[in-house]
């Protein structure tokens, strides 16, 4: 089994940028494509990134492209999301999962073993 923990969130001003990170514990990441769903309040659950588990493959939403980064360093059992130029509309709790394939998936319902978030605040 996987256990997902999620960190460095925080607040930060529009423009901004942070790194959230995405430990695993109990299995390695080998064989799981991994992604980055973010929710808001009132809002349903999307996904922002995803990324193959030979990294090659990496998808990303429309509202992120060119902003944020999905990476992975499979011997550290590590995923990563950069954020970059942050916008107040970015602000949401951040989550990671595993899904049981090595090819990415952009369905949230493919995924597993969501980690318990972490808060990201956006300020104008």
């Amino acid at each position: 089994q996987v256990q997902l923990v999620e960190s460095g969130g925080g607040l930060v001003q529009a423009g901004g940028s942070l790194r959230l990170s995405c430990a695993a514990s109990g299995r390695t990441f080998s064989g799981y494509a991994m992604g980055w769903f973010r929710q808001a309040p009132g809002k349903e659950r999307e996904i922002v990134a995803a990324i193959s588990w030979s990294g090659g493959d990496t998808y990303y939403a429309d509202s992120v492209k060119g902003r944020f980064t999905i990476s992975r360093d499979n011997a550290k059992n590590t995923a990563y999301l950069q954020l970059n130029s942050l916008k107040p509309e970015d602000t949401a709790a951040y989550y990671c999962a595993v899904a049981m394939t090595s090819f990415l998936q952009t369905v949230p319902s493919r995924y597993y073993n969501w980690g318990q978030g972490t808060q990201v605040t956006v300020s104008s």
